[in-house]
C-alpha cells in the first residue's frame, strides 16, 4: 500500500509534468541553480546525515544503515525503491521514477561504500564525524562551524569525511536535482532508475550476480555513472570508459624468526631487501613496465578517441607543481595518454618495524600490495599469470600459500603471489547517439565545453553491464583534488553546486 501511494505521488510529480511542453535546454540547469542557493542547508544536512554513517563495504550493519536512509531518501522524492539481498553483506539499493511517454530509460549508478581508512591520519577531524573547512588543508583551510540557517556556504568551503566526494555527494547532486526540477514544475526527459552498490570499494564481488538475477528490471538505454572527478583543470568532465583493475599481493621470505642484524647480518637473507630487489625488475626508469606481454591484448583508441586525448587540457606543468615532483614517468608522454595504457603501481609495502619502533633485527618476511590498472581486451587472469611467469624467471620459487618446510629446506628464493580478485575495462563509443546528446545538454546545461574523456583513469565494475548491452557513460562532478581513497577525503561546495546543476540538465533534457 505505501509503495502504490508512493507511485502514484511520483506519476503526480513527474508524469502531469511529462505531457507539457519540453523545457529549454538551460531551464533544468537554470531551477538547480535557484533551488540549492534557496535550501543550501537542507541539502548539506541530509549530506552530512548520509556522510556520518560509517560505510566500510565489511562493516556490514553500518552497509545496511546507509541502505536504509537510501531507501528513505528515495522514497521522499516518489521513487519505488527495492532492495536487492546480498548474503552477508548490505544490499544493492534499486529505485525506479518512471515517466508516461518517456521514450528513454537511464540507470544512474554510484556507490554508498567507502575505502578503508585510518582514523588516527585525518587531520583534526574524523572520518565519519563531517568537519566544514574553509578551504583545503593544503590552502590553509580552517575548521568553521556549519553556518546558522539565512547564513550562506561559500563555493570555497569544503566537506571533510569520507565517502564526501568518493561517492555519496553525488547521490545527493541527483536527488536534489530531482526536487528542484519537481518544484519548477520541469518535467523528466525519461524514466530513471537507480542501481546504488554498496561494495565498489571492495571490488563489487556480487554485484554480476545481483545484475544477472534482475535483468529485467535494471534494463535501461543508458547507464550514468557519477563516480569519479572532474578534470584536474577544474573543467566538467564526461568520460566514456574506465579501466578494469587488478590486485596482487607478493610475499617474500627469509628466516624463520627475526634475527639479530649484528649476530646475522650479511648471512641471513633478508626479505625486504630481496623484495625491493624484484620490485624493481618491474619497471624501467620511464616507468614502462617490463612484465613480459604486460601491454600484449589492448585495444587501440579508434581515431575519434584519439582525437578526444589530444585535445585534454594540458595542465601536466601544474599538476606537478600541485604535487611536488619535477620529472613524472612515461617517458615523455603526457598523463591523459599514459591512462589510456595500463599501469602496474605499488600501493603498499610492509617487512617489521620502522621509525620509533624499529629493530636491529633481519626481518622474516616482506609484503608488497600491487594494484594494475587495466585497458579494454586485458583479463585479469591472463595479466597475473604475467606477473607470477614474471616472478618466476628471477629465479623464485612461487607458490599460493605460507611455504612449507620442505619448500623452504629446498628453494633458496620463495614468494607468494596471490590475486586479490579483479574485473576488465569497459569503454563506450564516443559516436553513440546517447554520448552525442548527453555532451550536447551537458554543455548546454553547464554553458561551457566539457572535456571529453575515453577513458577515465579510476576503475569501476562497468564491464558488467557492457555484457547487458548497455552502454556507460561517467558524469563526475567532485573537485578532482578531493583525496579520494586517503586520508582527509573531502567535497569543494562550489563543484557540488555545479553537479546540482548538471544533473537537473541531464534529468531534464537528455534525449536521443
Amino acid at each position: 500500500m505505501v509503495r502504490f501511494r508512493l507511485l502514484t505521488c511520483a506519476l503526480f510529480y513527474w508524469g502531469a509534468a511529462a505531457v507539457s511542453t519540453a523545457a529549454p535546454q538551460d531551464a533544468g540547469a537554470a531551477a538547480a541553480r535557484a533551488y540549492h542557493r534557496h535550501h543550501q542547508h537542507d541539502i548539506v544536512r541530509e549530506l552530512v546525515e548520509l556522510l556520518s554513517i560509517p560505510n566500510i563495504a565489511t562493516d556490514t550493519p553500518n552497509i545496511r544503515r546507509n541502505a536504509e536512509m537510501l531507501k528513505r531518501m528515495l522514497e521522499k522524492r516518489g521513487v519505488t525503491v527495492r532492495l536487492l539481498p546480498i548474503e552477508g553483506r548490505g544490499p544493492v539499493v534499486y529505485g525506479e521514477l518512471r515517466v508516461p511517454g518517456a521514450a528513454r530509460t537511464v540507470l544512474y549508478y554510484c556507490h554508498y561504500d567507502g575505502q578503508p581508512t585510518d582514523a588516527s591520519r585525518w587531520t583534526d577531524s574524523k572520518p565519519f564525524e563531517p568537519a566544514l573547512r574553509t578551504d583545503a588543508i593544503e590552502r590553509g583551510g580552517m575548521k568553521t562551524p556549519f553556518p546558522e540557517p539565512g547564513m550562506r556556504y561559500e563555493d570555497d568551503w569544503r566537506i571533510y569525511a569520507r565517502s564526501a566526494s568518493d561517492d555519496k555527494s553525488p547521490i545527493v547532486a541527483i536527488l536534489t536535482a530531482l526536487d528542484a526540477l519537481r518544484t519548477a514544475g520541469i518535467p523528466l526527459a525519461h524514466n530513471v532508475k537507480f542501481l546504488l552498490d554498496g561494495e565498489e570499494e571492495a571490488g563489487s564481488p556480487n554485484l554480476e550476480n545481483v545484475v544477472n538475477a534482475h535483468r529485467a528490471l535494471l534494463a535501461a538505454d543508458l547507464l550514468i555513472t557519477a563516480d569519479g572527478p572532474v578534470h584536474q583543470s577544474g573543467r566538467p568532465l564526461l568520460f566514456f570508459g574506465n579501466r578494469g583493475v587488478m590486485d596482487i599481493a607478493i610475499t617474500v621470505y627469509g628466516p624463520v624468526r627475526p634475527l639479530h642484524s649484528g649476530h646475522y647480518g650479511n648471512w641471513a637473507p633478508n626479505p625486504a631487501m630481496r623484495l625491493a630487489q624484484l620490485l624493481a625488475t618491474f619497471k624501467d626508469a620511464h616507468g614502462r613496465v617490463l612484465v613480459e606481454g604486460f601491454y600484449d591484448d589492448a585495444t587501440p583508441l579508434s581515431p575519434r578517441e584519439q582525437k578526444a586525448v589530444a585535445a585534454l587540457p594540458d595542465n601536466d606543468a601544474a599538476l606537478m607543481r600541485e604535487l611536488g615532483f619535477t620529472r613524472p614517468e612515461g617517458g615523455g608522454k603526457k598523463l591523459a595518454a599514459l591512462i589510456n595504457q595500463p599501469s602496474l603501481n605499488i600501493r603498499g609495502l610492509r617487512s617489521a618495524y620502522t621509525c620509533e619502533q624499529s629493530q636491529n633485527i633481519v626481518p622474516t618476511e616482506a609484503v608488497a600490495s600491487l594494484d594494475c590498472r587495466l585497458v579494454k581486451n586485458i583479463d585479469p587472469k591472463k595479466q597475473f599469470d604475467r606477473i607470477v611467469a614474471h616472478v618466476r624467471k628471477r629465479g623464485y620459487y612461487v607458490t599460493g600459500a605460507v611455504p612449507t618446510a620442505e619448500e623452504r629446506a629446498k628453494y633458496p628464493l620463495l614468494a607468494r603471489v596471490e590475486y586479490g580478485g579483479g574485473y576488465p575495462a569497459a569503454r563506450t563509443s564516443m559516436d553513440l547517439p546517447a554520448a552525442r546528446a548527453l555532451v550536447r545538454v551537458a554543455e548546454a546545461g553547464l554553458g561551457e565545453p566539457v572535456v571529453q574523456m575515453p577513458t577515465l583513469g579510476g576503475s569501476a565494475p562497468m564491464y558488467i553491464f557492457e555484457i547487458l548491452k548497455m552502454p556507460v557513460i561517467g558524469v563526475p562532478i567532485v573537485n578532482h583534488d578531493n583525496r579520494q581513497h586517503s586520508e582527509d577525503e573531502n567535497l569543494r561546495l562550489g563543484h557540488f553546486w555545479r553537479g546540482i546543476e548538471l544533473f537537473a540538465a541531464v534529468l531534464a533534457d537528455l534525449r536521443w
